[in-house]
C-alpha cells in the first residue's frame, strides 16, 4: 500500500502546503462493518490541516479519488478515512505478486542473530517446560531466518554442579552397572532415575538426623549422602580421574537420550556450549571491570557492582574466596559467544523465573562498555500447567517430555480412526500421519499463546479438527492438496481471465497478501504466536471460501476454474511455509 501513503503525502502537501513524512500516516485495514479496504487514521493529519478530524478525512477523501486511480470510493467514520481499493488493483497484485515465485521469501538483511535455547541439565530428562522452551526457541530461530536473518541456534549445557554429582553418587552406589542397554531405559531417564533414588535416600538421612535432635537445616547441612556429593563434585573440579570417567560416561548417556527427544520435537542446534567449559570464565572481565571502576571489592575480597542508581541492588559478581557464580559465567560465556560469532543480535530463551538475572546481566555487560551489549534480549516465557490428573510423570512432580509426546501421538491416532479417514493408508503412512498431527497438535498449542503468557496445555482439546487447532490448519491444507490433485492442476496464469472477485474471494487475496508483514512483525516481536494466528485466519477464511463458491472441480468455466485453483494452490504454499517455520509438518493427504 505504498501507493496510498506516498499519494497520501501528495494530498497534504496539494492541500494544504505542507511536506511530512511518510512515518506520520497510520494505515489500518478497515474494520468489517465499514466499507472499504484501507483506512487512513486522520488524527496525527489535523494539524498540518487545521481543520477537524472529519472534515480532514473528506478533504483528502475527495482528493485520493480524484487522482488515485485505484481508489474509486471512501467514507468518513470520525477520524478515520475509508478507502475502497479497485478490484482491478486487488487482482493486478494477486496475479503479479502473490503468485510470483519471490513471493513467500525474503532476501538476506546482511545481519546475524544468535539464538540460544534448551539449556538442559544433565541430571535428568526434558520435561514439559522445556518442550515450550525447546520449540519457542526453534519457531523464532525459524522465523527470523525466513526473515532474512543469518541465525545461529546455540545450546549451553549445564553439565557439572552438585545436581549432577547426585545422580553419579546415587548410581555408584545402588545402580549395580546398570545402563541403558542392560534396563532398556533411555539414558536420560535412566541418570534421571538415580537423581529420584539420591533424593530418597537423602530424605532419609534427614529424617533419622532430625530424629536425633539436629535441626531440619542442620540435618540437611550434615546429611553423609550431600557431605559425600560435594566431596565427589570438589575431586571433579581437581581433575580426579575416576570420576571425571564416570561424570562422561552417564552425561554420554543423556546426551544420546537428549537427542532422540530433540528428533522427536524437530529440533537442532548449531553449535552445543557446556558449562563444564565455560564455568571458570568470566574472572577476566572481573578484573576489567575493577580497572575500570564498574566493580567495587569489599573488605573480605569480595567483589560486587552497586546498580542501585539503576533500580536495582548490589550484586556479587565474585566471591571472596575468587570463585565464580552463575553472574560470573554468563559474563564470560556472553564474551565468549560474541567472539565466537560477532553477532548483531543474541536472545536467551529462557523462563521468566530469570527476569531479574537478565536484567542485571545485560546491564553489567552496558556499564562495561561491550558495544554488543544492546543487542542482547531475553525472551522471557510463561510456565507451562497441565489440568490435574490428565497425565501422570515417571517422577509424579513433572510432565516428562517423551511420555508427552507418546500421550500425544496417542491422542491422534484415536482420534483419526474414530474419522475412519485413514482406512486406505498403509500401517507405515498411519504411524506418519498420527505422529505428525500429534506433535503439530502439541507444536502449535503452545505456540499459538503469545511467549510471556502462562499457559494451561489440554493434550485432548489440543488434537481438534474443528478450531484454533494444529490439526485444523494441517486439514486445511490436505484438503486443498487433495483438491489440486483431483483437479491434475497446472501453473499457469491469464492475467486477462478475471475482471470481478466476489467478497470472499476479495477477502482471502487481501489475507494472503498479508504473508510478509506478519512474517516482518512476528520476526520484530519475537513471538511465533504472531505466525501461528495468522496461518488459523488464513484456514478458517480458505474453507469459508471452499464452501461459498460453486464446486471447483466441476467449474465449467477454465479461465474461473484455474484462477480458483491458484488461489488454492496460493493458500497452500502460504500455509506450508508458515507451519514450516513454526516446526509443524503438514500432511498432503488426511
Amino acid at each position: 500500500m505504498n501507493f496510498i501513503i506516498t499519494a497520501t503525502q501528495d494530498a497534504v502537501k496539494h492541500l494544504y502546503n505542507q511536506d511530512i513524512d511518510e512515518t506520520v500516516i497510520n494505515l489500518q485495514e478497515t474494520r468489517k462493518e465499514f466499507e472499504g479496504q484501507v483506512t487512513i487514521v486522520v488524527f496525527p493529519l489535523v494539524r498540518f490541516s487545521k481543520k477537524s478530524p472529519e472534515q480532514t478525512a473528506d478533504d483528502l477523501g475527495k482528493y485520493l479519488q480524484k487522482n488515485v486511480k485505484e481508489v474509486e470510493g471512501f467514507n468518513v467514520v470520525k477520524g478515520f478515512l475509508n478507502l475502497s481499493i479497485a478490484q482491478s488493483y486487488w487482482i493486478n497484485l494477486f496475479n503479479n505478486q502473490l503468485l510470483a515465485d519471490d513471493f513467500l521469501s525474503v532476501k538476506p538483511n546482511g545481519q546475524k542473530v544468535m539464538v540460544e535455547y534448551s539449556s538442559p541439565n544433565t541430571n535428568k530428562p526434558l520435561h514439559l517446560g522445556h518442550i515450550r522452551n525447546n520449540l519457542l526457541g526453534y519457531a523464532v530461530s525459524e522465523l527470523l531466518k525466513a526473515d532474512g536473518y543469518e541465525v545461529i541456534k546455540v545450546n549451553l549445557v549445564n553439565d557439572r554442579g552438585i545436581h549432577i554429582c547426585k545422580s553419579m553418587l546415587a548410581w555408584q552406589k545402588w545402580g549395580n552397572g546398570e545402563t541403558p542397554e542392560s534396563t532398556g531405559l533411555k539414558g536420560d531417564h535412566l541418570v534421571g532415575k538415580y537423581y529420584v533414588v539420591f533424593d530418597k535416600e537423602y530424605k532419609k538421612e534427614i529424617e533419622t538426623l532430625t530424629a536425633e535432635g539436629n535441626s531440619e537445616e542442620e540435618a540437611k547441612k550434615n546429611a553423609p549422602l550431600i557431605k559425600e556429593a560435594q566431596q565427589m563434585l570438589l575431586k571433579w573440579e581437581q581433575g580426579d580421574e575416576e570420576v571425571v570417567q564416570l561424570w562422561k560416561k552417564m552425561n554420554g548417556w543423556v546426551y544420546e537420550g537428549f537427542d532422540v527427544t530433540y528428533k522427536k520435537l524437530g529440533v537442532d542446534f548449531d553449535k552445543y556450549y557446556y558449562e563444564s567449559n565455560t564455568y571458570l570464565l568470566g574472572k577476566d572481565i572481573v578484573e576489567e571491570g575493577l580497572s575500570k571502576g564498574v566493580f567495587f571489592k569489599k573488605e573480605d575480597g569480595s567483589v560486587w557492582i552497586d546498580l542501585t542508581a539503576d533500580g536495582l541492588d548490589q550484586k556479587l559478581v565474585l566471591r571472596a574466596d575468587g570463585t565464580s557464580v552463575y553472574i560470573t559465567q554468563d559474563l564470560g560465556t556472553a564474551q565468549m559467544k560474541y567472539d565466537d560469532f560477532h553477532m548483531d543480535k543474541s536472545i536467551y530463551v529462557v523462563g521468566n523465573e530469570q527476569d531479574y538475572h537478565f536484567k542485571v546481566l545485560f546491564l553489567i555487560l552496558d556499564k562495561l562498555g561491550k558495544s554488543w551489549a544492546k543487542g542482547l534480549h531475553h525472551l522471557s516465557y510463561g510456565m507451562v500447567d497441565l489440568p490435574s490428573g490428565k497425565m501422570k510423570s515417571r517422577e509424579g512432580t513433572v510432565v516428562d517430555a517423551d511420555d508427552l509426546i507418546a500421550e500425544m501421538v496417542e491422542t491422534a491416532k484415536q482420534k483419526t480412526e474414530e474419522l475412519g479417514k485413514t482406512n486406505d493408508f498403509s500401517d507405515t503412512e498411519k504411524e506418519s500421519l498420527y505422529s505428525t498431527i500429534g506433535l503439530g497438535a502439541l507444536k502449535y498449542f503452545l505456540l499459538k499463546v503469545e511467549p510471556k503468557k502462562r499457559l494451561l496445555f489440554n493434550p485432548a482439546e489440543s488434537i481438534d479438527f474443528q478450531g484454533n487447532t494444529g490439526p485444523f490448519i494441517q486439514y486445511t491444507h490436505a484438503r486443498i492438496k487433495s483438491l489440486l490433485s483431483r483437479a491434475n492442476y497446472q501453473f499457469s496464469i491469464d492475467k486477462a481471465a478475471i475482471t470481478q472477485l466476489s467478497d470472499t474471494e476479495l477477502e482471502l487475496i487481501m489475507l494472503l497478501a498479508k504473508y510478509p508483514h506478519e512474517l516482518a512483525e512476528a520476526a520484530k516481536a519475537y513471538s511465533p504466536a504472531y505466525m501461528a494466528n495468522y496461518l488459523y485466519e488464513v484456514a478458517k477464511l480458505f474453507n469459508k471460501f471452499y464452501h461459498e463458491v460453486p464446486p471447483i472441480i466441476k467449474e465449467e468455466n477454465a479461465q474461473i476454474k484455474q484462477y480458483r485453483l491458484n488461489i488454492c494452490k496460493l493458500t497452500a504454499d502460504v500455509i506450508k511455509t508458515g507451519t514450516k517455520i513454526l516446526g509443524i509438518e503438514v500432511p498432503e493427504r488426511m
